[in-house]
Formats: structure tokens, sequence, C-alpha cells
């Protein structure tokens, strides 16, 4: 008899619409690779949920701090329901950019100089010398990310919005002109990297998700020891948190800096986009794995104590 799966999907927060598109297209290529599927649109009752669905496995398709942060997965520990992609803590502790970072640098992982502070302070004056990056400090696909070019006599007032949902630790760091590069790990494995390329100000929200938003080139063109380096990093921050699964580390490569140029990682995801068309699918696709061959090893590989 086949596992029953639920994929958890949806949620309540901005990434709501990817994570329903993530989510139905792993559900169906599970139910091709032979699982019976539930799909669950997670609300806040969700415990009751899968008490009364009983799941051999829960698909994590959530992205947000929800879904990412270590909470869906404490939930699944408690309700002992094995789980795909990474632990409590090691989600925790990706979705903390600064909690991340320092165990990057510990681990010998070239991150870019960083302070941590308020959204008004953010908004009243620059903290750093332009040009810098704003970013929250627990949010995901771009959500209220903002760069401040050398030029810019102030800091972004739209931190000030009323609406604004992202938190109110803000991650202010140095601006790394240059290339977007990104590298997949899957289980112990480093797959390709890709460089992103847009032509908007950077790999935000709508270059993520828009048809047209954004150029993946695989493999990227880059020197034979930048692209190992690309690899070797990725391994090791995926290492550094003990994360399980399957992660996506993102980068900046500025090729000018000198002679090997300056590689810097900027995060790691542990929930990566899972649309057949999404990075982390595609560098699985070209090492070998089709979709449904990298969703069904997401749920051979789910545990708990993860």
């Amino acid at each position: 008899m086949s596992k029953h799966v639920a994929v958890l999907m949806g949620g309540w927060n901005n990434e709501r619409p990817v994570s329903l598109r993530t989510g139905a297209g792993c559900a169906a290529a599970l139910r091709e690779a032979g699982y019976q599927v539930t799909e669950v649109d997670v609300g806040r009752d969700i415990v009751q949920v899968l008490t009364a669905l009983k799941p051999d496995v829960a698909f994590n398709a959530l992205h947000g701090p929800f879904g990412e942060g270590g909470y869906i997965q404490g939930v699944l520990e408690l309700l002992e329901i094995p789980y795909t992609h990474s632990g409590v803590l090691a989600s925790a502790l990706a979705m903390n950019k600064h909690q991340a970072k320092i165990l990057f640098k510990a681990a010998g992982i070239p991150v870019t100089d960083h302070v941590i502070v308020s959204r008004a302070e953010a908004a009243r004056a620059h903290v750093m010398a332009p040009p810098y990056v704003i970013k929250p400090i627990a949010d995901g696909s771009s959500f209220g990310v903002f760069i401040v070019k050398a030029e810019t006599s102030h800091p972004p007032q739209e931190l000030l919005r009323e609406d604004w949902t992202s938190g109110e630790e803000m991650m202010v760091e140095r601006f790394i002109p240059g290339r977007e590069l990104t590298c997949a790990v899957m289980g112990d494995v480093a797959l390709g990297v890709t460089e992103i390329i847009t032509d908007r100000t950077f790999f935000n929200y709508e270059a993520k998700y828009s048809d047209g938003g954004a150029v993946h080139v695989l493999p990227a063109q880059l020197k034979p020891k930048i692209y190992d380096k690309v690899q070797q990093f990725s391994l090791a921050a995926h290492a550094a948190l003990n994360c399980r699964g399957l992660t996506r580390c993102d980068f900046r490569y500025n090729d000018a800096a000198g002679e090997d140029g300056e590689l810097v990682l900027l995060e790691i995801n542990t929930q990566p986009g899972m649309t057949e068309v999404s990075l982390a699918p595609e560098q699985a696709a070209y090492a070998g794995h089709s979709y449904s061959e990298l969703c069904a090893w997401l749920v051979e590989d789910a545990s708990c104590n993860r």
C-alpha cells in the first residue's frame, strides 16, 4: 500500500499564492509517483486537521515564517508525523538571517558586513555608507527588501508604511555588485550552479514568480574554481545549520574584484521554491532527477527528529 502524504500548502502570509502553486505541483508529481495524496490548505486548525487525517508523511510546501521558521516543524514533531526538509532548529536558524550569518562566518563561509536596526532606525537615516541593502531579519521571497544606491540621499520611506507586515527588525548589509548565483543541495550532494539574470533591480518577488522575470543560466558560466567554491560553500552552509532534505543557497559574485572576484553567501533557503520551473527542481533535473523523482525522494527522506 502506498504512503499517504499530506501536502501542506497555502497558509496565511504574503507567500500564500506561491505556496499554493508549489503545493499543487508537488501533489500532482507525488500522485504520478504512486503516492496517496491529500492537499491541505493550512489554517490555524492544522493540529486538528492532521490528527483526523493521520498521514504517513507531511510534505512541507509552505513558505514564510510559519512554514520555514520551525513552527510547523514543531507541530509535526509534537504529532509524531515524519516530514520533509529541515528540522526545527535548522529552520529557525535559517529564517533568522543574523543568526545564520554568525554560523556561516564561524564555518569559514564569506558573508557580508551587516548591522541590525529597527525599522524606524533604518528609515530615519543611513546606518552605513551607501550602497547597502535593507532586508527584514526573518522573511522570505525578497519581501521588504530595498537596495539603497550610492547616490541616494536618504533611506526608503516605504519602511514606515502602516501596512508593513515584514517585522520590526531589519538587517542592513553592504551591497555586493555583480552576479546573482544559486546552488541547491540535495541530501549531501551539491547540485549545479545557476546564474540568475534579471532586468529588475535585483531578484525580487516579481522576478522570481512572474513569467519572463528572470533568465536561469545553468550551468553558470564561471571559472571552474569559482563554480566549485559555490558548491563547496553551499554544502558547508547546509552542514553548518544541520539542514536536511533540500536547501538552496544564494550568492553574490563580484567578478571585477581582484583576480578571483568576491564571492559572498547571502542566505540559505530551507524551503526552496518547488514549482516545476523553480531553481532547485531545475538543478535537480540537470543532475538527472525528474520533478516527480525529486518530490518522491523528499518523501522517502522524511523523518522526525530532524
